[in-house]
């Protein structure tokens, strides 16, 4: 688990699941979608089947990092949320890595940050602001 000065992270699971109810509008998946991204300063969107999803959570799990996972393919309203995710983000691959509320890419986006020495530094900021 990544210790920060003064920080908890009791709050986040790693691989946590989130589900939501069948038949949302547009506007309650966005607003679901945006509530889950609130809560948590890591939150993949994901496919169970996919590598990059796998290459996404192994990273944070490497750096001891516990994130929140929603699995698309899991979800009943996962292809929804999914075309949400493209309306936000502008792309409808999976994964989708939010960080302290910004969507930073997928996978391959997500190990460059890393590579750059950029990742933990977002991740410190967001247990930062939200005084854990």
């Amino acid at each position: 688990m990544l210790q920060l000065k003064g920080t908890s992270m009791a709050h986040y699971r790693m691989g946590n699941r989130q589900t939501a109810s069948v038949g949302l509008s547009c506007g309650a998946a966005a607003n679901q979608i945006q509530d889950i991204i609130s809560r948590n300063c890591v939150v993949i969107f994901s496919k169970t089947t996919c590598a990059y999803c796998r290459m996404a959570k192994n990273l944070f799990q490497g750096l001891n990092v516990n994130y929140t996972t929603v699995e698309l393919d899991l979800n009943r309203n996962g292809r929804q949320f999914q075309d949400t995710l493209e309306q936000m983000t502008g792309s409808r691959t999976v994964p989708r890595v939010f960080i302290n509320g910004t969507c930073v890419g997928g996978a391959t986006d997500t190990q460059k940050l890393h590579e750059e020495g950029k990742l933990l530094p977002l991740i410190n900021q967001c247990h930062t602001r939200r005084n854990y």
